[in-house]
């Protein structure tokens, strides 16, 4: 299946949510509350980093998704959307700069592995973080000038995003 004829079933679905991985459809789990509230605080810390540091950025929540090829649409927990603003009837982010996911029982061993390949294909896209509920860490993989992949493992402190240039406490990521 296209990401548009991917679309266009969604569209038919009365619940449930869906991504598109290589062409196939995939259900994803319900979430637990734990992960929703971290998914709304990495919503909120980019939110308000970007308005902090007054960039041309929006934070964008689950729903929203990253077009990574023709057969691949992943929708990650948060991203920041940067420049080229998405239309109001638009699906997927133009220009997503950062992309977070939250992990859970059922994502952690794809978010680690598929998704970090995919979400690199996407050349707007400099930053991937990986919240670790249960671990209290954030994987930070970033996208350098000269196009390396480098990662750190954080768990506290002041993690820089540049581009575009903003600032989030990792500790504002984890509840308590």
């Amino acid at each position: 299946m296209t990401r548009e004829e991917f679309h266009r079933w969604m569209a038919g679905q009365p619940q449930g949510r869906f991504e598109l991985d290589n062409g196939r459809v995939v259900a994803m789990a319900a979430e637990r509350i734990a992960h929703t509230r971290a998914r709304h605080r990495a919503w909120l810390a980019l939110r308000d980093a970007a308005a902090a540091a007054g960039v041309p950025c929006k934070a964008l929540g689950d729903g929203v998704s990253v077009a990574v090829d023709e057969r691949t649409n992943y929708e990650p927990d948060a991203l920041l959307n940067c420049g080229e603003v998405a239309a109001g009837d638009a699906i997927a982010a133009p220009n997503p700069l950062v992309v977070v996911e939250v992990t859970s029982p059922s994502n952690s061993r794809i978010d680690l592995d598929t998704r970090f390949i995919g979400y690199f294909r996407v050349p707007s896209i400099r930053h991937y973080l990986i919240v670790h509920l249960t671990e209290r860490v954030v994987l930070h993989h970033a996208r350098r000038q000269d196009g390396r992949i480098e990662s750190a493992i954080l768990g506290t402190g002041a993690l820089a995003l540049d581009p575009p240039g903003i600032a989030l406490r990792i500790e504002d990521l984890f509840e308590g």
